[in-house]
């Protein structure tokens, strides 16, 4: 379902990638782990479309995406990824709901559609109480719940995941590995997740290593 070769990326005189080759299947939840500097954040973020390889080619449901640009990749990146970050990038001013639609309707959805939609997905991530609250009113733990619903309301072919329990508590951050596991279950949603935390790779049904720009196992 995502196919990436010979990916690489140069910041200046540093070779960040050096030519990383790697394959995930649909409904598969794939961990990369490695050092800080190893590269991690580095490739999800050019694998998700945030950042350029210097060279490579990369390939999401047949779709050639490296080649995308402009408008087109902007609504390729829209409906087919949805991210989670350690910081969950809520915007303070509007309500839980209304933070996880905000993709749908740039996407286009139609307004009354895409808020039923998102407050299933509250429902099912345990936050029927929430809709209303603003990011401030949560915990940590719901906020990055809201961060996963607002991935997930476009029905992305993957979630990428960079860090998602750095910031969360022992609790919250297990909860969080199950509810990635449930999500699976569910939908047969796809995830690629940058983690530190050993308990959510050995969660997942696969673990990349990667070590000085390079996937070593």
């Amino acid at each position: 379902m995502l196919s990436a070769k010979n990916i690489q990326k140069k910041y200046g005189q540093l070779q960040v990638l050096k030519g990383v080759d790697i394959d995930i299947k649909k409904g598969e939840i794939v961990s990369i782990v490695g050092s800080s500097g190893a590269g991690k954040s580095t490739l999800l973020h050019i694998l998700g479309t945030l950042d350029t390889a210097g060279a490579g080619e990369i390939i999401l449901n047949n779709q050639r995406v490296d080649k995308l640009v402009g408008k087109k990749l902007a609504a390729f990146r829209n409906k087919e990824i949805g991210f989670v970050f350690q910081f969950h990038h809520l915007l303070p001013e509007f309500t839980a709901l209304e933070n996880v639609c905000i993709p749908g309707w740039i996407a286009g959805g139609k307004k009354k559609e895409i808020m039923d939609k998102g407050e299933e997905l509250l429902k099912t991530l345990g936050l029927s109480n929430r809709l209303e609250n603003k990011p401030q009113q949560l915990s940590g733990g719901e906020q990055q719940r809201v961060a996963v619903a607002r991935a997930l309301i476009n029905n992305p072919s993957i979630v990428m995941a960079d860090e998602p329990t750095g910031n969360l508590d022992s609790k919250n951050a297990k909860e969080l590995h199950e509810l990635f596991i449930d999500l699976r279950k569910q939908f047969n949603q796809t995830f690629l997740i940058v983690t530190h935390n050993e308990e959510l790779a050995q969660m997942s049904d696969r673990i990349v290593h990667m070590k000085d720009g390079r996937i070593v196992s």
